[in-house]
């Protein structure tokens, strides 16, 4: 039960720290005693809370225009509006924005003035998601740690425009119209703290080129990948969750090793057109296979041990991890075979 519940503690950090560490940095910040030094006014078409006097809501006000951003906000809302325009004179007084939420707009790269993103040098957090945008806006404020530009039209990203982003932890592009041909091999230049790359629900047909080093979750669902090149993830050798759903892998297009990765936690290859379980590390706690075309499995093939020597593993505490296997959807007929419950020992959960 504790290294369970220690197990989960360790994936929930995964998960949620490209969240936490920024927000906890900007709200040790806050130092009330500073608030007075503000005058608060408020524009007419938003709410400012006074008990968060650092914050601005202009979300859901059928704003056509982003009003004059008082001096005091770092945190501003202008979701669900029809904002056409970014311009520079609604920020000239705003020199400390955080975080700014955008999404939900009608927002275009022409619609963006020159140079007015990169002016906001505090901006933490840029969300542009739903919108009209058919390339990632340049430039962009150099000290950005996350940029959410999902469902949007980019087919395009300008050569450089990651390249001073050294803050950057999480770039969210799922579900644009991105092809290979807009991710070149020095695309991810520079994004040297990025944890977070979500590329699903794109055009994609070959693996991304050059993912920064320290990368560790890594989403391509729903594109139309066939195939893993050989020693691809020794590039980056801290991913560790790695979601390739809803694609074309087969079994050719996997290399004898493709996924024998020791770094790598938590597999995704559903809905792909796998015959077989291809071999994986003994370090990997999640496997989903679900909707295949595997028509059996055999537990000494797939095991990362010997079979022979799995049953005595535990009296060395090194047993292989698997904890949670997803078969449904295949061919496979149960029961279980008793050799994946003698390799896997630790198997809470099999979904056949």
């Amino acid at each position: 039960m504790t290294l369970k519940v220690c197990t989960s503690l360790l994936l929930l950090f995964l998960v949620h720290s490209v969240w936490t560490r920024t927000v906890r940095q900007v709200y040790n910040e806050l130092d009330p005693e500073h608030w007075s030094h503000y005058t608060f006014e408020c524009p007419q078409e938003c709410f400012c809370p006074p008990s968060f006097p650092n914050a601005l809501y202009c979300d859901n006000k059928g704003l056509k225009e982003i009003p004059a951003i008082p001096a005091r906000i770092w945190y501003l809302y202008l979701q669900n509006n029809l904002i056409e325009t970014i311009s520079e004179k609604p920020f000239v007084n705003a020199t400390h924005l955080r975080w700014i939420n955008l999404n939900k707009n009608k927002i275009t790269n022409n619609g963006i003035e020159s140079g007015v993103l990169s002016k906001l040098k505090r901006l933490l957090y840029l969300f542009l998601e739903d919108n009209e945008l058919e390339e990632v806006p340049a430039p962009l404020p150099v000290g950005l740690e996350q940029l959410r530009l999902a469902r949007n039209k980019i087919s395009r990203i300008p050569e450089g425009v990651f390249s001073n982003l050294e803050n950057l932890t999480m770039l969210d592009l799922h579900q644009n119209n991105l092809l290979d041909s807009a991710l070149q091999s020095d695309t991810f230049q520079g994004l040297n703290s990025l944890m977070q790359l979500n590329i699903a629900k794109n055009s994609l047909k070959k693996m991304p080129l050059s993912i920064p080093a320290n990368t560790l979750q890594l989403f391509l669902d729903n594109n139309s990948i066939e195939l893993i090149p050989e020693n691809y993830f020794s590039s980056i050798p801290k991913v560790t969750f790695l979601r390739l759903n809803y694609n074309k892998l087969s079994d050719d297009g996997i290399p004898p090793n493709g996924f024998n990765v020791s770094s790598i936690l938590d597999l995704q290859l559903s809905h792909n057109q796998l015959t077989k379980i291809p071999p994986i590390n003994a370090h990997l706690e999640h496997l989903h296979l679900d909707h295949n075309r595997i028509k059996s499995v055999n537990g000494t093939q797939i095991c990362p041990v010997s079979i022979a020597v799995a049953e005595d593993y535990g009296l060395y505490g090194n047993i292989p991890r698997l904890r949670y296997l997803r078969l449904d959807g295949n061919e496979i007929q149960p029961p279980i075979p008793l050799d994946i419950m003698i390799c896997f020992q630790l198997l809470q959960a099999v979904v056949i």
